[in-house]
């Protein structure tokens, strides 16, 4: 099976996050590392998401987080050729968190395009880094997937996400072979359409 890059957000993810569960669990699964997770750059970021992704082409990723901004930005850079799909945890609002740290600032603002590639997006209703309504039009804008997973806080250990085995199930659906849309340009894949809750799964 193709390797699932697990990309974490602002400070990494701490001990009992369900991305280090994963890591532990999965042998397909990498952490893509960041040499300061405390001050974000992006062109740093994505340095080490883009040599990541050249050594493992055809990976799913897996983002919390900031993570996920940095896959935003990633799809339209020529590496996103290499991705076989995204799952966007929690994306946080690096636009907010910009105007209140100027540590972010390289992160906004948001990309508002298609993705290119297939993606879902996890959101929470009670999420203190990303409003729900913003996260959930981020997701048409990007054309993924979306699903609600209800009041889950930031989808971390504080919310009480720590193994998550639903999440690897949406995690593991990416890794199948997406549908062709012989509408968009080159015949990538078709958008994921709204998910709501576990119901497609």
């Amino acid at each position: 099976m193709p390797a699932t890059l697990l990309i974490p957000g602002y400070k990494g993810s701490e001990a009992g996050h369900w991305q280090c569960q994963w890591l532990h669990d999965d042998p397909s699964a990498l952490l893509v590392e960041q040499d300061d997770w405390h001050y974000p750059v992006l062109s740093d970021w994505m340095h080490m998401l883009e040599s990541t992704l050249a050594e493992n082409p055809g990976a799913v990723l897996v983002a919390h987080s900031l993570g996920c901004v940095l896959v935003a930005h990633l799809a339209s850079r020529p590496a996103a050729a290499h991705v076989a799909g995204a799952l966007l945890v929690a994306p946080a609002d690096a636009e907010t968190m910009a105007r209140r740290d100027s540590r972010f600032q390289s992160f906004a603002p948001l990309p508002r395009h298609e993705l290119g590639f297939p993606s879902i997006v996890v959101a929470s209703r009670n999420d203190e880094y990303m409003s729900f309504a913003k996260a959930e039009a981020l997701s048409h804008v990007w054309g993924s997937g979306f699903v609600d997973l209800g009041h889950a806080g930031h989808i971390n250990v504080a919310s009480g996400f720590g193994h998550w085995p639903d999440g690897a199930i949406l995690a593991s659906s990416l890794h199948r072979e997406p549908a062709v849309n012989p509408n968009l340009p080159g015949g990538l894949p078709a958008p994921r359409p709204f998910l709501p809750g576990w119901a497609a799964f």
